[in-house]
């Protein structure tokens, strides 16, 4: 949208921008993965993406405050989680391979269904230990504002492979049945590592950020 102005002297009338072209750049999802995979070829630009950029990151809330990230450095929990993720990871990739032989031959149920309760050991256990460290750093056993939707998701997990183990004592259902039930548990789990997996990268950035920001400033100060 442009305004008229009169130029004295005759001629054609010049050209303003309205108030629709003053419109500062707003960032959004779009504009960040373009600029990721083909940056503005126009320097006069980058100015003001970068500028549009910091100030959405500013208004960012921060996974961990000050003060939690110093328990969650301090909490001997921390290394336990950082040693049970990847042990379940390995257990349930097993189980999985082992599943989807039994649903496939037949063959296998006892070496199966014992990778099955293995996993589902170490998901109760995760999911106490978690829940202690959750409560040193945050305050909460359970759904954190920092751990929120990935909490919700866990106990959907939870859900799941405890009705696996209820059906495989009760005897309910069909032996394929029952791996069924553990293969929805594993479809769900897959989920909530893939969320616990962005917190850990997204914890990473922060940190990264926070490190670079007295940096940064002591440069501006001299």
């Amino acid at each position: 949208m442009y305004e008229k102005r009169p130029q004295s002297g005759g001629g054609s009338p010049s050209r303003t921008p309205g108030p629709a072209a003053d419109r500062s750049h707003r960032p959004n999802f779009f504009d960040t993965w373009i600029d990721s995979i083909a940056p503005c070829p126009w320097p006069a630009h980058i100015g003001s993406h970068i500028e549009s950029r910091e100030k959405s990151e500013a208004g960012k809330v921060a996974l961990y405050t000050p003060e939690e990230r110093a328990k969650r450095d301090a909490s001997p929990w921390t290394l336990v989680q950082a040693i049970l993720a990847p042990l379940q990871f390995i257990v349930f990739a097993i189980s999985l391979g082992l599943v989807i032989r039994f649903l496939v031959t037949g063959d296998g149920y006892e070496l199966t269904t014992a990778s099955i309760l293995a996993k589902t050991f170490l998901l109760y256990l995760i999911m106490i230990t978690g829940s202690i460290w959750e409560k040193e750093v945050f305050g909460k056993y359970l759904f954190a504002r920092a751990f929120f939707w990935e909490d919700v998701f866990s106990m959907l997990v939870l859900a799941l492979q405890t009705a696996y183990l209820v059906s495989l004592l009760a005897g309910w259902g069909t032996a394929q049945q029952q791996m069924m039930i553990a293969v929805a548990a594993y479809a769900a789990y897959v989920i909530n590592a893939g969320q616990f997996l962005m917190k850990l990268r997204e914890a990473r950035l922060e940190a990264e950020r926070t490190a670079m920001t007295p940096l940064g400033a002591d440069r501006q100060a001299a």
